[in-house]
């Protein structure tokens, strides 16, 4: 390609802004630097929203919001709590946007936990012990048993874990990833607090938390 504005059209700005969300200016680099591929662009804005996300992931984030989401019907219902920097981002509408997703996604995914690091022991050696077990009933050698094990423990985190499963609208990212692309664009650190998530006919509920000096990091 020559120049920006001899390859890049309005046209693919303006799809690219639709949908990512990210500024314009953003837009046009993330194009010129895959070469007018909409779908390398996506991904080129998703590493610097992860990048930005890094360097932005020890501040404090003591504002934020709180939300609701009553599934159609009225059988799960879910409040979420998610902190930013400042006030004002928590009343911009990309972070009002981001925690009614988060919420939802919530209500159809039913995570236990926020991130891996607040799964309890319990709950890690009871089923690291069960696919222990599948595994070697299968006659396996005991190296390869546990290497069995250590991938079917990385799928159980992406099937409890908030931040690593899959955003239910757009499987391709998890919701980590999700809230990195916020960050990026907003320029303000983004953490998961806690959230709670209750279905009729349930007994007990899930709720989750995760302590401030343990607040989950996108990377």
């Amino acid at each position: 390609m020559s120049t920006e504005t001899t390859t890049i059209s309005a046209a693919q700005v303006k799809e690219l802004r639709e949908r990512s969300g990210a500024p314009m200016m953003d837009c046009k680099n993330a194009l010129s630097n895959s070469k007018g591929d909409i779908e390398e662009a996506l991904i080129w804005l998703r590493k610097k929203g992860i990048a930005t996300a890094a360097k932005k992931a020890t501040r404090m984030t003591s504002e934020g919001s709180v939300a609701s989401y009553i599934h159609a019907g009225g059988k799960i219902g879910v409040l979420v709590e998610i902190n930013c920097e400042s006030d004002f981002v928590a009343r911009t509408d990309d972070f009002k946007d981001l925690i009614k997703d988060i919420a939802m996604h919530i209500a159809a995914a039913d995570p236990k936990f926020v991130r891996k690091e607040d799964v309890t022991p319990e709950a890690f050696e009871k089923e690291k012990e069960i696919y222990r077990a599948q595994a070697a009933a299968t006659g396996k050698p005991a190296n390869v048993v546990e290497k069995i094990v250590e991938g079917k423990m990385s799928k159980f985190y992406e099937e409890v874990c908030l931040l690593d499963q899959p955003f239910v609208k757009e499987p391709g990212i998890n919701i980590h990833q999700l809230i990195a692309s916020k960050i990026g664009k907003l320029g303000e650190n983004i953490s998961v607090r806690r959230f709670a998530r209750f279905k009729v006919g349930d007994v007990g509920e899930t709720i989750a938390i995760t302590q401030p000096q343990q607040e989950a990091k996108a990377e």
